[in-house]
């Protein structure tokens, strides 16, 4: 059924809670005068403008865009009910425009040209450099040329597999600008991740570089490249060009003009040792030396794919969320623009890798929309010394910064002092992404990094959401610690009981959203009948975001967790399915289930139960071999903290494991709740008997 309007009713939000409450922060009278939204009212007012009359709010800000062919009115149309036909969503389909000259020609355009788009930190304090709007213009028409040479053309899929570089975000803006579709692969991921995304979205092109560190841990990147590579060709699918970035011996690129790219020479590695098939690999530098500086850009339209991410799914297999050219353009640029409160002079710093989600829509796209100057970073918060955070702000003088939970508490692990030691009084606007925070780690957030006066945007929203859902506004929005208080312009959330009832006032259920916004996703890639199972089946007519939710009485939402079978580890989330299909891929492991468990920095580590087969001892090498197994399968980061030897584990009558009852375990909670319809309630004493009670 075709939808092309919002419903009328505007959902009702609560005044302003009262400012004198405990736990409440209203925001600073400073951070409010200056504001793009300086007041709850006003925030109020353009929130029932975009759900109430939705093609004219975004037609608006569509306008401030380059479009070759502008779009028409409806700009919305979609269906979210399964029961009506197939979902889909489409927002100013037929408007003809191009993102990569939007987010850097038009800034040229705008006397931008001198401005800086990136300072880029690398892994070792003094290894640095910058990168005007001009600059990277040049660099990404050079690449884009060099693609075109290879044949890449609209549509074509090219993976991308390489560290936090200016490079990076090179080869995404050329895909951008010829209409390739590009599949960015987190650095950290191994070669079987790797080529399994490779061959689920038939990439014709892989990019990626020859290593770098990570602290001071080397990583040899092409290595892994190549296995992933190799195991295309065995699975018949022959990627036949490499193209490979020298970035830890770059004393043989020549640069091009005056740019400030020469880095220092002592990144220079020359004992890594990589392959080289002269019929598959070619040099960056190579390439790109000759390529012309100029480059026409493909022309789109609005609902042309721009990228494809891939995200953990509940059946193991990663899901391959689709984002298209005009929709996540104007979101991401607007959100950007009004949850980080961003003005021309600031400097944002957003400590995300690209290769996931917020480091595509919140340290590339939507700050280079807006011209801004941003901070990329290569290394990790406490290398070579736990101050290093600190040390970047006050070098760059960074007024927007937006990091993880995970990277605040294990900050907070080593005090005051380290942070106290710069002065961070650039800082206007502190942010948090990738999984709900903490009180505790919020209130030291606030009160020792900003000083108590930097309000805190504590952001909701997930790779299929393409941009922040449910968010703080810095000049608008009085804060509760841990909540993501309200949502954002033109979404709508409800919270639903298990039978698909809308829940009122103070409630707790499943989030879901009851229309569309620009940059929802449109599909999985390759796999329509997945996207409508995963995120429309279960409540026809909404989306499913898979989050439980609670709504308190002031209408602040708080995001309780993860309904379905799904972990989020340091923000990133990975399927108990995947970790445990790479467990019993090991020869002594029967079964295997794993839950999340409660860590003090993570705030969520893996915690596996594994059932061996007869024969075999559970000892020390067999965890270690377990734990090596998950890293080469999935990657470093779903490196499991427990794994525990289950002769047996709890399932109900029809065979399905009672997670929720392994996760009790895990904690040494006795209170286990209904176990009626355990199969064998005898197994249950032996699993706390053999819990782990620290740390492997």
């Amino acid at each position: 059924m075709l939808q092309s309007r919002f419903s009328q009713d505007c959902i009702k939000l609560s005044s302003v809670p009262g400012m004198s409450s405990p736990g409440v922060f209203p925001p600073a009278p400073e951070a409010s005068a200056a504001a793009h939204v300086s007041s709850y009212e006003r925030y109020q007012e353009l929130y029932a403008r975009s759900t109430q009359h939705p093609d004219e709010f975004w037609g608006e800000i569509a306008n401030e865009f380059h479009w070759r062919v502008p779009p028409a009115q409806p700009l919305l149309q979609y269906n979210f009910d399964v029961t009506k036909g197939k979902i889909f969503i489409e927002w100013m389909k037929g408007g003809v425009t191009n993102i990569c000259y939007n987010v850097l020609d038009r800034n040229v355009h705008n006397k931008l040209g001198d401005k800086i788009a990136f300072y880029w930190e690398g892994n070792e304090p003094g290894d640095s450099l910058s990168i005007t709007y001009s600059e990277l213009l040049r660099k990404v028409c050079q690449f884009a040329n060099v693609l075109r040479g290879q044949g890449i053309k609209k549509g074509d899929r090219v993976s991308i597999y390489m560290p936090m570089v200016i490079e990076l975000v090179v080869a995404m803006l050329a895909c951008a600008r010829i209409g390739a579709i590009h599949s960015i692969v987190f650095a950290g991921f191994s070669s079987e991740s790797l080529c399994e995304r490779i061959l689920d979205s038939h990439c014709s092109l892989l990019i990626t570089a020859d290593g770098f560190f990570r602290g001071d841990k080397l990583i040899n990147l092409k290595l892994i490249a190549d296995d992933a590579l190799k195991k295309c060709a065995e699975k018949n699918y022959p990627l036949s060009k490499c193209i490979v970035l020298k970035h830890l011996g770059r004393d043989e690129i020549v640069c091009d003009g005056p740019s400030k790219t020469s880095p220092p020479c002592k990144r220079q590695c020359p004992n890594l040792q990589i392959n080289w098939d002269p019929s598959v690999d070619m040099w960056w530098h190579e390439l790109i030396k000759d390529a012309s500086v100029e480059c026409e850009p493909e022309w789109c339209d609005s609902e042309d794919e721009l990228f494809i991410l891939y995200t953990s799914g509940s059946t193991g297999k990663p899901k391959g969320v689709v984002h298209t050219v005009g929709g996540y353009m104007i979101y991401t640029a607007t959100t950007f623009k009004y949850v980080f409160d961003y003005h021309p002079d600031d400097v944002y710093w957003c400590t995300a890798d690209i290769g996931w989600i917020t480091g595509h829509s919140y340290l590339t796209y939507g700050p280079l929309a807006n011209g801004a100057t941003s901070v990329l970073f290569e290394g990790l918060p406490i290398y070579p010394d736990i101050s290093r955070m600190w040390q970047i702000i006050d070098k760059y003088k960074v007024s927007k910064f937006y990091t993880a939970p995970t990277a605040i508490r294990l900050l907070m692990k080593y005090g005051e002092d380290p942070v106290k030691k710069y002065s961070r009084k650039s800082l206007k606007v502190l942010g948090t992404v990738g999984e709900p925070i903490n009180p505790e780690a919020w209130l030291w957030y606030y009160s020792v990094v900003g000083d108590k006066r930097c309000p805190i945007v504590d952001t909701f929203w997930q790779t299929e959401t393409g941009g922040h859902v449910l968010t703080p506004l810095p000049g608008a929005t009085t804060t509760k610690p841990g909540s993501a208080t309200f949502p954002f312009f033109g979404v709508v959330p409800a919270i639903l009981d298990e039978s698909g009832e809308e829940l009122e006032g103070e409630a707790e259920g499943y989030l879901v959203f009851k229309q569309p916004w620009p940059a929802l996703m449109r599909t999985v890639y390759g796999n329509q009948e997945r996207f409508e199972t995963t995120y429309f089946k279960k409540f026809p007519g909404y989306y499913v975001t898979g989050d439980g939710c609670r709504r308190d009485k002031d209408g602040y939402y708080w995001i309780t967790g993860r309904i379905d079978d799904m972990l989020n580890v340091s923000g990133h989330l990975l399927s108990t399915a995947e970790v445990e299909s790479a467990l019993v891929e090991h020869s002594s492991v029967a079964e295997a289930a794993v839950v999340s468990h409660p860590h003090p920095v993570k705030g969520e580590c893996l915690y596996c139960f594994v059932t061996l087969r007869d024969g075999h001892e559970f000892n020390t090498t067999l965890v270690d071999q377990l734990k090596k197994l998950v890293r080469e399968k999935i990657g470093p980061i779903a490196t499991p903290d427990y794994i525990q030897n289950a002769p047996g584990l709890p399932k109900t009558r029809s065979g399905k494991i009672m997670r929720r009852v392994l996760r009790k375990i895990a904690k040494n909670d006795q209170d286990l709740g209904d176990t009626s319809t355990l199969a064998d309630t005898a197994v249950i004493q032996e699993l706390f008997e053999n819990r782990c009670k620290t740390l492997q």
